[in-house]
């Protein structure tokens, strides 16, 4: 490969190439554990190739999005959003000129702990736990702790991409790069127009039923949508210090998010539902606290299980195992689990 490596010589690009606000591959902050450099791959490279094979990522392919155990074959997944994120931040960051492989790693990553059954299983491990329990501080969580590479615990990403996952959502700091600020409002974008597609599809919505305010400004197709808001990020985030929208824009968007919450995510129609997932899960949660030795039986199985690797500030290693486990299943898996384990149990001694 002559003096200098394939690896050295994209490092050499991205100095000539990338904005001056851009995270350099070669000047990232490093990983807690060193690591000799690949020949041919980056720092943020390496992290997107651990982060796409890990066995959290094929999950996502099985946990909901918006619409539990959607009939039709065209609803989205965890999975799917995670790669549409991946795609409209790729596509900002390249207009920007910024690290195209760190912020592809921040999006692939950034939803790895989401519970099964969506925000639900949020909420209710959060009752559970008599603690808010937070989707992103699990994804960090998955990639420090529970995903294994080599035989060893974690797959040792680098500061800049933990970062970006741990602060991906709104209600955290703003993230410390620009990629990340460019995965967050990726997220947002992604999954504001695909929501509203899905429930479209699904007959919750028309397009004639949201805001005039949306179809105003962002159109009524879903590629006009997303057209205006990555827009809307590079003219007002180019060659500046910080990821911004327009005023308008962004005011569209809240408006159209919050239209989403009262009309989609929080509809009537699926209060039954809910409940009934809700009890699923906490009878499910419940039974493994009675039955710990079947917990960690079954989290015993998994390659990389929850409940190693405990870090001295958490004060349950059990509480931390049924959650790291519970956290970790797919929809299906759950609901089997619960018919397995529970639903055969009988409801009172005779």
């Amino acid at each position: 490969m002559g003096v200098m490596s394939v690896r050295e010589q994209i490092e050499q690009r991205e100095e000539a190439t990338l904005a001056a606000g851009a995270v350099r591959s070669s000047r990232s902050r490093g990983r807690k554990l060193n690591e000799e450099p690949h020949p041919i791959r980056t720092a943020f490279m390496r992290d997107r190739d651990r982060i796409l094979h890990s066995k959290a990522f094929r999950r996502l392919a099985h946990k909901t999005q918006v619409f539990v155990s959607p009939e039709g074959d065209h609803h989205r997944v965890r999975l799917t959003h995670t790669l549409e994120v991946t795609q409209v931040a790729r596509t900002i960051s390249r207009a920007l000129c910024l690290n195209e492989d760190l912020t592809e790693s921040i999006c692939l990553g950034h939803d790895l702990g989401h519970t099964p059954f969506g925000h639900l299983g949020e909420e209710v491990l959060s009752s559970f736990l008599g603690r808010p329990f937070r989707h992103n501080e699990q994804s960090l969580r998955i990639v420090d702790h529970l995903e294994t590479r080599n035989g060893g615990l974690g797959l040792n990403l680098t500061w800049e991409v933990r970062d970006g996952i741990l602060n991906h959502t709104w209600s955290m700091p703003p993230p410390s790069t620009l990629e990340a600020g460019v995965a967050r409002y990726a997220d947002r974008i992604a999954y504001l127009s695909h929501d509203i597609d899905d429930a479209i599809r699904a007959g919750v919505l028309s397009v004639e039923d949201l805001p005039s305010t949306t179809n105003r400004i962002f159109g009524k197709t879903p590629s006009s949508r997303i057209d205006a808001m990555v827009k809307s990020v590079v003219e007002n985030s180019f060659g500046g210090d910080q990821i911004k929208m327009d005023r308008e824009i962004f005011d569209a968007m809240l408006e159209t998010r919050t239209f989403m919450f009262e009309k989609v995510y929080n509809r009537p129609e699926v209060t039954a539902e809910q409940g009934r997932l809700r009890r699923l899960l906490l009878e499910l949660l419940g039974y493994y606290r009675k039955h710990p030795e079947q917990l960690v039986l079954e989290a015993g199985r998994q390659e990389g299980s929850a409940g190693q690797g405990q870090g001295q500030h958490e004060p349950d290693m059990f509480e931390t195992t049924l959650v790291d486990y519970v956290a970790g299943m797919t929809d299906r898996f759950a609901v089997r689990e619960h018919s397995r384990l529970v639903a055969t149990m009988p409801s009172a001694p005779r």
